[in-house]
């Protein structure tokens, strides 16, 4: 699993606008914004402002990622984790419970690979570390979710 480390807000935008259903031609378009502008926007090129937080959480939401709360977080040292809804099912603690469990899977299997030759690089303590803060949001996710499941309703 190659997660990508968005190390600046260019590459937050860059990975939103790719990652949206259709392209970059299908954001721009939800946007209601030229494609032309739309990259003009991600680049900073011709004197555009950037895409805003709204702009990129409308993609974002509709898509079901989190690149820019992700980004803004690691900004502070700490992990981004949504709320669970009201009403949480035994299949979506199922659901978290095995996100959990795969993404400690994978944080155990890049340490391995990157201890392979006996030491961990740069590159694979940020791939490490950034695969590790899922795993935490991924863990406190579950264990929100299983409170609001079983909490007693007043």
């Amino acid at each position: 699993m190659k997660t990508p480390i968005l190390d600046s807000r260019r590459a937050v935008m860059i990975a939103v606008a790719n990652g949206y259903q259709g392209g970059r031609e299908c954001a721009a378009a939800r946007l209601g914004i030229p494609l032309k502008r739309l990259e003009n926007q991600i680049y900073g090129t011709a004197g555009v402002k950037p895409l805003d937080d709204t702009e990129i959480s409308v993609l974002e939401r509709e898509e079901g990622t989190t690149h820019l709360p992700d980004y803004i977080c690691a900004l502070y040292g700490g992990v981004f984790v949504p709320l669970p809804d009201a009403e949480v099912t035994h299949a979506d603690l199922y659901d978290l419970s095995f996100a959990t469990s795969t993404a400690r899977g994978t944080v155990d299997l890049l340490i391995r690979k990157a201890l392979a030759d006996g030491e961990i690089d740069a590159v694979e303590a940020a791939e490490i570390r950034a695969v590790h803060a899922k795993h935490l949001a991924a863990r406190h996710a579950e264990v929100d979710a299983v409170i609001v499941a079983h909490q007693r309703q007043a």
